[in-house]
């Protein structure tokens, strides 16, 4: 196998940098941050979150330094939105924030092609095999020659000379056309090359969410949804919320509620319905199991907030249980409504 290539240095946009310096702080203090920005500017560093592709090592080591130059004397990173103008300021200079907000006003500043120009040149070979010649073709018309050089020169005999007949031959392709093959490009090949070559931006985007309320949560999806439909479904697909600690096999759910004390437990299981705690009070202990009961019959009054913080830390155990693999985390395909 070809030794993989390494990740090369690029520039960055201004939501590049911004989400990059935001997945290296770490989910706690990334998701502080992100609470307080303005909802369009949450969308937009989120979008770049979930498409970011790889930045090398130095590079992101050379933004961190220049971001705690700014930010080593104290500076607070949460406030409201003003405050977030000012850590954009702190890290940005002038010509990228107007980048950033050329991008709120809905500029693109990437095309397809530009994105699939960092990607290593086996991974479109290997996409291509597996598309009709002549859509082959238009793709490699549109690629920058060097990389199509690098691409049809491995290919067979064949399979060369009949794309280089079809490329010599491609007319004019009208922009619903055109438009059509560079949604099917992101779609079905920069998200899953993404996601299949180690490129981990959603789940990291995941962790965070996972850290958010459930309104931020859904209000966040929603937004990046009605741009990116397949990024706002990888994410879902990613995402582990209290209501699937009951679609966890009954060996992980007893292993996940082990760690649990009854209390946390008890505010947890309030507002759920009765299908929802028998399934979580049938992998008790019977003891653990009519204590749980007996607090729930009486009724004791709890805040929301009490009962959210319980939830939010039984979710966060179970992502911990299962980035360690001790335990199996499947949300399933379940759409079904478990809480009240």
């Amino acid at each position: 196998m070809a030794p993989t290539p390494a990740v090369r240095p690029r520039t960055l946009t201004a939501a590049e940098r911004v989400a990059t310096v935001l997945m290296t702080m770490g989910q706690s203090a990334a998701t502080t941050v992100m609470k307080h920005m303005d909802p369009t500017d949450l969308r937009t560093i989120t979008l770049t979150m979930s498409d970011l592709k790889p930045v090398p090592v130095p590079q992101i080591d050379e933004l961190v330094d220049d971001f705690v130059k700014e930010f080593g004397g104290g500076t607070s990173l949460v406030g409201d939105a003003s405050q977030v103008q000012k850590l954009l300021s702190g890290v940005l200079p002038d010509d990228q924030i107007a980048d950033i907000v050329a991008e709120m006003e809905g500029r693109v500043n990437e095309t397809i092609w530009d994105k699939l120009s960092v990607v290593p040149d086996a991974s479109i070979s290997g996409y291509l095999a597996h598309e009709h010649p002549q859509t082959a073709a238009l793709i490699l018309s549109k690629l920058q020659p060097t990389m199509s050089a690098k691409i049809i020169g491995a290919m067979s005999t064949e399979d060369r000379d009949s794309v280089a007949r079809r490329m010599l031959n491609i007319k004019v392709v009208v922009d619903d056309a055109l438009g059509v093959v560079e949604s099917a490009l992101h779609d079905d090949f920069m998200l899953n090359i993404s996601l299949s070559e180690g490129g981990d931006s959603h789940a990291k985007m995941a962790e965070i969410i996972n850290k958010m309320e459930s309104e931020q949560m859904e209000s966040l999806l929603s937004g990046i949804e009605a741009k990116n439909p397949k990024s706002a479904e990888v994410l879902r697909s990613l995402l582990f919320t209290f209501d699937d600690i009951v679609k966890l096999n009954p060996k992980a759910l007893q292993t996940l509620l082990d760690g649990i004390g009854t209390d946390q437990l008890t505010l947890a299981l309030k507002g759920t319905n009765e299908q929802f705690r028998r399934t979580v009070l049938g992998c008790l202990a019977s003891r653990t199991k009519r204590m749980v009961e007996q607090d729930l019959a009486s009724g004791e009054p709890s805040t929301q907030r009490e009962v959210m913080e319980a939830r939010r830390t039984i979710t966060e155990r179970a992502l911990q249980l299962g980035q360690r693999g001790e335990i199996e985390l499947s949300t399933g395909d379940d759409d079904g409504e478990m809480l009240q």
